[in-house]
C-alpha cells in the first residue's frame, strides 16, 4: 500500500520448565539475554503511576476508547523477566494483561480490571536458534523489524502483514498473513515452535518451549491461530517453514522476492456511479474465484481495494505483483484491466513501476500515527463474492451523504487463499482454509462524546450486509467466521450476534474444543484471559 498513517487509511487513500536454547544472532547485541549477558539491560523493574515512564507504557495502545490504569507495569527483557513478573502477580493475586506492538482492537489489554501490565517491546531481538534450526524472533518485535532482519541477514521472510508497526506477539498467535500469504501461506504455517511462560495448578510460572515435534507440540498448535492473551506470554517465536530440510538459515523459511512491481488504481467518487461501485466489487471477487488456485500465476498478487465513505473523496486499489514471476508486467496490466472492465467512468490507474522488495514493501505499508484516535473494527472471511444484495448494502452506506463527523469510515477487502487453503482445517487452530478473501470494516472519530454515534454506524453496516445470517459471517457457501486478530466483541453479544451461532465458532470454526482442552492444561487458573479468551474445558 501506499505509505499511509492507519488514520488515513481508514479515512479515504489508503510440564517441567525447558532450558532456553543458545542462539547465534545477527549481530552481537541481538543475542537473547542469558544469566551471563542479563545484567546488561535493567531488570524489569516495576513503573508506577508516579513514575514518568507510566503514561507512555499504558498508552501504547492504537485505540483511545481502551486506556487502562494498572498498578504497575513491568517492561521485560528476558524470558527470566517475564517468568518473574507473571510469578509475582500470581503470587498477589493479579490481573495482567501482556502488551507487544499495542494494535489490539479491542480493551484485551486496555481493561478497566487490568492490575499488571507487561511490555514487551524491549524484547525484539531477532537471531538464528542453531540448535533448534530456527529463527528465534523476540515477541517484542515489530513486523519492521523482523523483515529487515531476516531480509539482511538471510534474505528471507515470512508472509506476515503489511502495516509495520505490528508486534509479533499476537500478530502470529493470530494466525498472521499479508501480501505474501497468497503465495507463501499464512504466518503459522513458518512457526516452529513458541516459548511460554505458563501457570501451572500449582501457581508457578515456568517458561516452556513448545514445537511443532516435541512432548508439547498441543501448546504450539494453539498458537497457530489461538490469538494472544489465552495460554500465557509468549517470549519467543521459532520460525522454519513446515518441511524444511537442512540447517542453513536461508532455506528454512521463504525467499523473499527481488522486487515488486505496483500500481494504483483511485476511483473519484464525484464521478463514482453506482452501477460502477457494484461492477467495481463484483470484478474484485469475480476474478480471484477465478485465479485463487496456489499454482495461479496470480499467487503473488496482492491488492487490497481500500473502499471508504463518500466524504473522503475517493477510494483506491492498491497492487503489487513479485517482479521475479514470468510475465509480471502482463499479469499486472491484465488484471487492473479485468478491474476496471465495464466500469465507466474508468478511474485512474496509476503505474509505480518496479522497486526493491523492502524498500517497495516499506512504502506501501500503513505507517504507524503519533496522534491515535477512537476506533471500532468488525471482520468477516469470504468463501466467495458477496451477493448483488450485499453489495448494495455496501454502496448505500457508504455512498450516504448524511453521516459525518468521522475521521475515518472504511471497508477494506484484501485478497487471501491461494497456498492458504492447501492446508487442512485442523492442522493449525486458524480453521478458515477455503477462503477468497478478508474483509474488515472500520470507522474512527475523535470526540468521545460521539462513541455511540460512530459505533452505531459501523454496527448497523455490519449488521446489514450479514442481515440474512443474524447480523454476523455465520459459516455457508459465502462466509467463513472471522479472523481473531480483528478482535470483535461484538460477536459475544447476543443483540449484536441474533444468528445463534456463538462467537468461538465464528474466530476457530470446530477447533475451538481442542482449544478450550489446551487451556485447561496449559492455564487451568485461567490467569490469562480477555473480554474474548478461550475458556478451559470443564
Amino acid at each position: 500500500m501506499p505509505n499511509l498513517s492507519r488514520r488515513h487509511l481508514l479515512a479515504a487513500t489508503a510440564g517441567a520448565a525447558v532450558a532456553l536454547p543458545g542462539a547465534t544472532s545477527l549481530t552481537a547485541a541481538a543475542a537473547p539475554p542469558t544469566t551471563a549477558t542479563a545484567g546488561r539491560r535493567p531488570a524489569g523493574t516495576k513503573v508506577l503511576p508516579d513514575d514518568a515512564r507510566y503514561q507512555d507504557l499504558v498508552q501504547r495502545g492504537i485505540n483511545r476508547r481502551f486506556v487502562a490504569e494498572p498498578d504497575y507495569a513491568r517492561v521485560v527483557h528476558s524470558t527470566q523477566d517475564a517468568v518473574d513478573a507473571v510469578q509475582e502477580a500470581v503470587r498477589a493475586n493479579k490481573r495482567i494483561a501482556v502488551r507487544g506492538g499495542g494494535h489490539c482492537f479491542e480493551d484485551f489489554v486496555d481493561h478497566s480490571d487490568v492490575e499488571v501490565l507487561i511490555d514487551l517491546s524491549q524484547y525484539d531481538e531477532v537471531s538464528f536458534d542453531e540448535r533448534l534450526r530456527a529463527f528465534s524472533i523476540g515477541a517484542g518485535a515489530t513486523l519492521e523489524t523482523v523483515y529487515k532482519a531476516l531480509f539482511y541477514g538471510w534474505g528471507v521472510t515470512v508472509p506476515g502483514g503489511g502495516c509495520l508497526g505490528v508486534g509479533v506477539g499476537g500478530h502470529f498467535s493470530g494466525g498472521g498473513y499479508g501480501p505474501l500469504s497468497r503465495r507463501y501461506g499464512s504466518v503459522v504455517d513458518h512457526l516452529y515452535g513458541v516459548e511460554v511462560v505458563v501457570v501451572g495448578a500449582d501457581r508457578r510460572a515456568r517458561a516452556v518451549v513448545a514445537t511443532r515435534d516435541n512432548q508439547y507440540r498441543d501448546l504450539w498448535w494453539a498458537h497457530t491461530g489461538g490469538g494472544g492473551g489465552n495460554f500465557g506470554v509468549v517470549t519467543r517465536y521459532l520460525m522454519r517453514t513446515a518441511g524444511a530440510r537442512g540447517s542453513d538459515p536461508a532455506k528454512l523459511l521463504p525467499k523473499a522476492p527481488s522486487s515488486l512491481l505496483s500500481s494504483i488504481t483511485v476511483y473519484d467518487w464525484k464521478t463514482v456511479t453506482k452501477a460502477g461501485f457494484l461492477r467495481t466489487l463484483r470484478n474484485f471477487f469475480d476474478f480471484y474465484e477465478r485465479n485463487n488456485a496456489p499454482d495461479s500465476p496470480y499467487a503473488t498478487l496482492y491488492s487490497p481495494l481500500i473502499l471508504t465513505h463518500v466524504s473522503s473523496g475517493s477510494f483506491l486499489l492498491s497492487t503489487q505483483i513479485d517482479a521475479g514471476v514470468p510475465d509480471a508486467a502482463k499479469l499486472l496490466a491484465a488484471f487492473n484491466a479485468a478491474m476496471v472492465e465495464g466500469v465507466t467512468p474508468a478511474p485512474q490507474v496509476i503505474e509505480a513501476g518496479e522497486g526493491p522488495f523492502l524498500r517497495t514493501t516499506i512504502q506501501r505499508s500503513i505507517a504507524e500515527t503519533t496522534d491515535p484516535g477512537r476506533e471500532k473494527y468488525k471482520a468477516g472471511y469470504l468463501r466467495k463474492g458477496y451477493t448483488d444484495a450485499q453489495l448494495e448494502t455496501i454502496y448505500r452506506h457508504l455512498s450516504d451523504p448524511s453521516y459525518t463527523g468521522a475521521t475515518a469510515a472504511t471497508l477494506l477487502l484484501v485478497p487471501y487463499g491461494g497456498q492458504v487453503n492447501t492446508v487442512p482445517s485442523g492442522a493449525t487452530a486458524t480453521a478458515q482454509r477455503d477462503v477468497i478473501a478478508k474483509m474488515v470494516t472500520a470507522v474512527g472519530w475523535t470526540d468521545p462524546a460521539e462513541d455511540a454515534k460512530h459505533i452505531g454506524w459501523l454496527r448497523t453496516v455490519y449488521r446489514d450486509i450479514y442481515r440474512d445470517t443474524g447480523g454476523v459471517p455465520v459459516p455457508n457457501e459465502i462466509n467463513a467466521g472471522s479472523y481473531i486478530n480483528y478482535p470483535d466483541r461484538d460477536l459475544a453479544d447476543p443483540e449484536q450476534n441474533t444468528s445463534g451461532v456463538p462467537w468461538h465458532t465464528l474466530y476457530y470454526l470446530g477447533n475451538y474444543p481442542r482449544l478450550q482442552r489446551i487451556k485447561k492444561r496449559w492455564d487451568p487458573g485461567n490467569v490469562f484471559r480477555h473480554r474474548l479468551s478461550i475458556e478451559p474445558a470443564e
